[in-house]
């Protein structure tokens, strides 16, 4: 019976989720809806050109207002959302290999592996992450898939830091000490013990890393290196929309906002996700 009261008085004071991250979540579900079905959202086709609405303010017709062609901005806004979000996506995974490579090869290598790749990690943490990025697009050309490639390398060094460190964190703990003591081959300790404790805080990780990689995508096509307009991607529309900010605000505003609201939401539901998964452990 105390079993039972102290399980349900458990229960009853496990703190509910907060305002900020069920918004986030219904934001990411929002989100979500846009790249799976864009149609149920949008209520004009993205690349209609309309050129007598052209420059029509946010209205009930038009919520986000035209652009310069007559073009509904919402709807290439909720078109666009499936573009930018495979670039981040895309970019995060990149780096998140990249890393993952790295880090294990410093981490579970002995000193000299791990002395090179920490060296390494320094020298690549010398350059701000967009001029890397910008390195790589000078070396290989503009367009949207060396600017995912390029962003997905410049975050690779955070990501191969990180697992580094949990890695050899993890090496040296008492429970991997307590296998080899019983006899445990050291391929079946990394695989049975150390990945699965080194990956899982590395895959919480990666949600922050999807706003900053959405970012830095968007940075790169408002810079005409990735996406180009027409293109319905929310970098290219921030480009698109920079000659009439003075005449059109609502052609980048609305953009620039989902780009910010996704990032944010993107970043709270990771913390989140970090706090309850290090609550758990």
């Amino acid at each position: 019976m105390e079993v039972r009261s102290t399980v349900t008085v458990e229960s009853a004071v496990r703190p509910l989720p907060r305002i900020g991250t069920v918004l986030a979540g219904l934001f990411v579900v929002f989100l979500a809806i846009s790249v799976v079905w864009p149609g149920l959202l949008a209520p004009f086709d993205p690349d209609a050109i309309a050129p007598r609405d052209a420059f029509q303010p946010p209205s009930s017709t038009h919520w986000f207002g035209t652009d310069e062609s007559g073009r509904d901005i919402y709807s290439r806004v909720i078109w666009g959302t499936s573009t930018s979000l495979l670039i981040g996506i895309t970019a995060t995974a990149i780096g998140l290999a990249l890393g993952l490579l790295l880090g294990a090869i410093g981490g579970l290598g002995g000193r000299a592996l791990d002395f090179a790749v920490g060296r390494v990690n320094e020298v690549l943490f010398a350059f701000p992450g967009l001029l890397l990025a910008l390195l790589v697009i000078v070396l290989y050309g503009p367009g949207p898939v060396t600017a995912t490639i390029a962003v997905g390398l410049s975050t690779a060094p955070g990501y191969a830091r990180i697992v580094q460190g949990e890695l050899r964190g993890i090496r040296s703990s008492g429970f991997v000490e307590a296998a080899r003591v019983l006899g445990h081959s050291t391929p079946r300790i990394i695989r049975r013990h150390i990945l699965p404790n080194a990956l899982a805080p590395i895959a919480v990780l990666a949600t922050l890393g999807v706003g900053q990689a959405i970012v830095w995508a968007s940075a790169l096509s408002y810079l005409g290196l990735g996406a180009e307009p027409p293109a319905a991607e929310w970098g290219a529309m921030l480009a698109a929309g920079r000659t009439y900010i003075t005449t059109a605000w609502w052609m980048t505003v609305f953009p620039g906002l989902m780009i910010v609201l996704t990032t944010i939401a993107t970043t709270v539901l990771g913390r989140a996700i970090t706090s309850r998964t290090g609550a758990a452990r």
